[in-house]
């Protein structure tokens, strides 16, 4: 790109920065710091070049020698390395250091964080679902739910579902800069809560209320951008590592407005005569230009990763496993613990100011969980973010880093509000939480049936159990219940929201650096995968071995047509063998699926730019795949030994070899489950093989089967292979009593079309198949749920 090019590109983008300039007052000051002479000298260089090249670059600083210009690009591992250690040196104790330093950077010349306010008004969440044997997950349910909906989406048949009440008319707020505690028993809806406020619940549930930003409905902009939300599962690739895992969803989740909030931050400071610490210029600098210039690696192997990357492992105490695979059941890994480290981590590198966290210290100890939670806290109140946590049962000093509390049970909020204020309410029904006892576990317990009494205080009034409803029309009473209705009452206004709170765009950078990314990852896991490749080639070439000596030249003559029988099933062998090495796509996208889901949904990249790379990597696989089988038994069994026909049944099984690998990913993407997709795997295969014109010849299919036959790829791919080969110079010769060469005529006595161009056709064909069979992929991604 020319440097105008550059230019009107950068200006187009500050031309955004202007939601910034208004939102500040200017400040004039000087350096809080005498600077030395040469790195004052160096930073009034810097001050004088453009913005988008400012931004661009920044003096590094280092023990050993003088202070240097550096562009932030060029910004070494090593380099990364030292200057996290001098701003992070314990996480415990500096990361505080370290968000303050950027707030008062921010601070020095006016410039307002974007904050958000998230509303949730009279919130009513149902479910319809199977009950009994019909909600197992078998092949028979799974077919019967998929006909019995569609005959109820038609209206022919009432459903069979029934209703289950999952939240019932909950109101609050989540106020930025304070920390959100969600408590409650097992089933009482927290996880659908969290997902409500994250944007993110599935489709099929019945939602009634109302959920805003800043006073904003969610149809006004991009809920699963502009919140992250942290489920309780840990779903990872297995053959990613740690460091790994994380850059991957940083490069996706891109960097937000704070590219924009930098080139304001810079100007101002020029403008004020300030100059920054150098080590948080830098910091700031290298988090941003990193994914606004796509200078990511173009592998995520490696070390190479983001400063935030690098922070994110430093403050969740990952960096002892950070290069470290991830693992899965079949692969040993990280433990448990990790994993769960690991998946907040996913969603903190990016760029969201509302956080939404669902269990997020399981298989944590408690001091890993105060950690966490304290480091989080301390990102909330100092740079203003929004978030609610869901732990279970927290210990009192995790407990004590909170602000506010919800307390959910049997689907009704029960209180919230201040964390001061709790215990107060639930004396004023007459509870009291003993000195001893944790208050989070008070909480839980005092709206149990079985738990409630014990915790009654009154001894002079006969103790009733106070049900839930109860507890939720006295809280409406309440001092802190009426100030909460009262706050609800007054509309939000949005005047006050920052106009980059709200994240209007799909996706976090561009979709061409999205599809990057993704071939990436992909060509990474074949790497890792690299023993099921070698497996397959191996496999190939002994069933090879095997097949040159059963076809052996020597033994098969071409003087008659049953003669031709023999070539023709060597032919069959060849296309049944390079279909079923195709087979094993159905495991290796099955297994990915639920990672796929769990980031598709996050808008992390879209559907098509996941397919894409699942079949463009292993294009050389495939020619290396069926090379070796072509090339290992093609003069061996005998074929026609015409140079242009053997490349023209390699380039035909080549196409049929990808037709399969895309037929047999469709099956694993609409299975969705190992279970079923290995089911209709074989049964699809089966029916193929069968009307593929060898097993039955067109002349005996019978009639109400042929559409069967003529929409077999394998009839075509069949046909091809027959053509290429009996229309060969081996198979000219003329029978005695006939007209017709030898070859034709074996074509014939197998219901086959002897016409040339059927080789030409049946490669057309097939490549469509592959074409259609990969387009149904793609939206069986882009459509299609997780169970």
């Amino acid at each position: 790109m020319h440097s105008g090019d550059i230019s009107s590109v950068s200006s187009a983008r500050l031309g955004s920065s202007n939601i910034w300039r208004d939102n500040g007052r200017e400040v004039f000051s000087v350096s809080f710091r005498e600077e030395d002479d040469e790195e004052a000298l160096k930073w009034a260089a810097i001050e004088k070049l453009p913005s988008y090249l400012r931004i661009a670059r920044g003096i590094l600083t280092e023990e050993e020698g003088p202070p240097r210009e550096i562009e932030i690009k060029s910004l070494g591992f090593l380099e990364k390395r030292k200057l996290l250690e001098r701003l992070l040196k314990v996480a415990e104790e500096d990361n505080e250091k370290l968000l303050l330093k950027l707030k008062e950077r921010i601070d020095r010349v006016g410039l307002e964080l974007p904050t958000i306010e998230v509303r949730f008004e009279h919130l009513n969440v149902n479910a319809e679902v199977y009950a009994g044997s019909r909600a197992l997950p078998t092949v028979f349910n799974f077919t019967l739910n998929m006909v019995e909906g569609f005959l109820n989406y038609l209206h022919i048949l009432p459903s069979r579902k029934r209703p289950l009440p999952i939240l019932h008319n909950v109101s609050g707020i989540i106020k930025p800069g304070r920390m959100t505690l969600l408590l409650g028993p097992p089933s009482s809806g927290k996880t659908t809560l969290l997902r409500a406020l994250a944007g993110k619940l599935d489709t099929d549930l019945k939602v009634s209320g109302r959920v805003t930003y800043n006073g904003h409905g969610m149809d006004e902009f991009v809920p699963q951008r502009t919140s992250a939300y942290v489920s309780q599962y840990d779903l990872h690739l297995g053959e990613l590592t740690v460091r790994e895992t994380l850059a991957f969803s940083a490069r996706c989740q891109g960097v937000g407005p704070f590219y924009e909030m930098l080139a304001e931050l810079s100007r101002r400071e020029k403008k004020a005569n300030i100059k920054p610490d150098s080590d948080i210029d830098i910091f700031m600098k290298y988090s941003i230009y990193k994914h606004f210039n796509h200078v990511q690696a173009a592998s995520l192997e490696g070390q190479e990763a983001s400063v935030v990357t690098d922070y994110a492992l430093k403050i969740l105490g990952l960096e002892v496993c950070a290069d470290t695979l991830v693992g899965d059941e079949m692969l040993r890994g990280i433990s448990g613990g990790e994993k769960k480290r690991l998946t907040t981590g996913e969603m903190l590198v990016g760029p969201a100011r509302a956080h939404f966290m669902d269990e997020i210290s399981t298989g944590l100890d408690s001091s890993s969980t105060f950690q966490i939670v304290n480091s989080i806290r301390q990102s909330i109140h100092i740079l203003q973010g929004t978030s609610a946590i869901s732990l279970l049962q927290p210990a009192p000093e995790t407990y004590n880093l909170f602000d506010d509390i919800i307390l959910l049970s049997d689907t009704r909020v029960v209180y919230q509000g201040p964390r001061e204020c709790v215990l107060e309410f639930f004396e004023h029904m007459g509870f009291k939480c003993p000195e001893r006892k944790g208050v989070a576990d008070f909480l839980q317990e005092v709206t149990s049936t079985k738990d409630q009494e014990q915790y009654w205080a009154d001894k002079e009034v006969p103790y009733s159990f106070v049900t839930v409803k109860e507890f939720a029309e006295a809280f409406q009473s309440f001092h802190v219940g009426r100030k909460l209705g009262d706050e609800l009452s007054v509309p939000f206004d949005r005047a006050k929201g920052h106009p980059a709170a709200l994240t209007t765009k799909t996706y976090g950078v561009d979709k061409k650096e999205l599809l990057k990314a993704c071939m990436s990852r992909e060509y990474l896991i074949m790497k890792r995968n690299s023993f099921v490749y070698t497996f397959k080639l191996t496999q190939l070439i002994l069933m090879a071995l095997i097949t040159m000596t059963v076809f052996l030249r020597t033994d098969m003559p071409k003087e008659t047509i049953d003669d031709g029988g023999i070539f023709m099933g060597a032919l069959f062998f060849t296309l049944v063998m390079i279909m079923f090495n195709g087979y094993s796509e159905i495991s290796l996208t099955v297994m990915k699926l639920p990672v796929f889901y769990k980031q598709r949904d996050f808008l992390f990249f879209p559907a098509w730019a996941y397919a894409l790379p699942t079949w463009f990597l292993k294009i050389p696989v495939t020619f290396v795949e069926v090379g070796a089988w072509v090339f290992l038994t093609y003069y061996v069994i005998g074929f026609d030994p015409d140079a242009g026909r053997f490349f023209k049944q390699y380039l035909l099984l080549v196409s049929i070899n990808q037709m399969a690998s895309a037929l047999f990913r469709f099956i694993g993407g609409i299975g969705r489950n190992i279970i079923v997709a290995s089911t209709y795997g074989p049964f699809a295969l089966l029916v193929v093989l069968v009307l593929g014109g060898f097993a039955l010849s067109r002349v005996n299919v019978k009639k109400w089967w042929l559409w069967g036959y003529w929409l077999s790829p394998m009839m075509y791919g069949q046909n091809a292979l027959a053509v290429n080969e009996f229309l060969g110079k081996s198979w000219t010769k003329i029978p005695p009593n006939s007209t017709e060469t030898l070859g034709v005529q074996v074509l014939k006595s197998r219901g086959l079309f002897p016409e040339a161009y059927w080789y030409w056709l049946g490669l057309g064909v097939t490549l469509v198949y592959f074409v259609v069979f990969q387009f149904l992929f793609s939206l069986a991604l882009a459509y299609l749920n997780r169970k």
